[in-house]
């Protein structure tokens, strides 16, 4: 089946207008703030990775039609139904109707504050040398993947040039799929608007990207 991530839509003409909304305008209804901590609290067990949630979110087939927490609440029922942590006929019910599964740790409400402080450290020993330098004018690779990736539809198969080199980290497209954390080292790549867009871009823009080694290839 088609890996098909419906959040990709840098570049892309999208029906209907994008409201700028104040910053700290964080919820929009009850619910919302309910939706955040169950997934919080359920992110803490380590049932699963950050990667493998964001899978599950951009693989939602109404996407399109939800709203931010919509997305987050349908994409946690999704990730706990694979693991029969909670499955469709609790949910309508409302109520457990099935014996609860084990998780590895439980997030209690007082260790919120210091969890989220101290977020996830995703950086690693660097086990070889770095393939690009800082000012090397590198290709991204081109074409469909069928899994989760970090790497934009826009900016694949276009070329740019190293601006930052990050160190080695985790691997998104392999954590996503359960693969392990396949480290790789981690570069900031600009490209030139016109690049992306052609002679009608905006004079003078650029777009900088995070990008994995793999996804990277020297250009010519």
């Amino acid at each position: 089946m088609t890996y098909i991530s419906h959040a990709d839509l840098g570049g892309k003409d999208v029906p209907g207008r994008i409201v700028p909304e104040p910053e700290d305008e964080r919820f929009h209804a009850g619910w919302e703030a309910r939706a955040l901590a169950l997934t919080l609290a359920m992110g803490g067990t380590g049932s699963w990775n950050i990667d493998a949630s964001r899978s599950a979110r951009e693989t939602l087939p109404a996407y399109a039609q939800m709203s931010y927490y919509e997305i987050w609440l349908a994409a946690l029922e999704k990730l706990m139904a694979e693991r029969a942590q909670v499955m469709p006929d609790e949910i309508a019910a409302g109520h457990m109707l099935h014996p609860p599964q084990p998780v590895k740790r439980v997030l209690r409400a007082a260790d919120v504050p210091g969890v989220l402080a101290k977020g996830t450290n995703v950086e690693r020993p660097a086990t070889g040398p770095a393939r690009f330098t800082v000012g090397q004018r590198v290709r991204t690779r081109a074409g469909h993947v069928d899994h989760h990736t970090r790497l934009p539809a826009y900016v694949r198969g276009k070329s740019g040039t190293i601006a930052h080199r990050h160190g080695v980290h985790v691997f998104a497209d392999a954590h996503a799929q359960g693969l392990g954390e396949e480290p790789q080292w981690l570069y900031t790549v600009v490209f030139a608007g016109e690049d992306l867009w052609g002679p009608g871009s905006e004079p003078g823009l650029s777009v900088s990207v995070d990008a994995w080694e793999s996804y990277l290839e020297a250009a010519e």
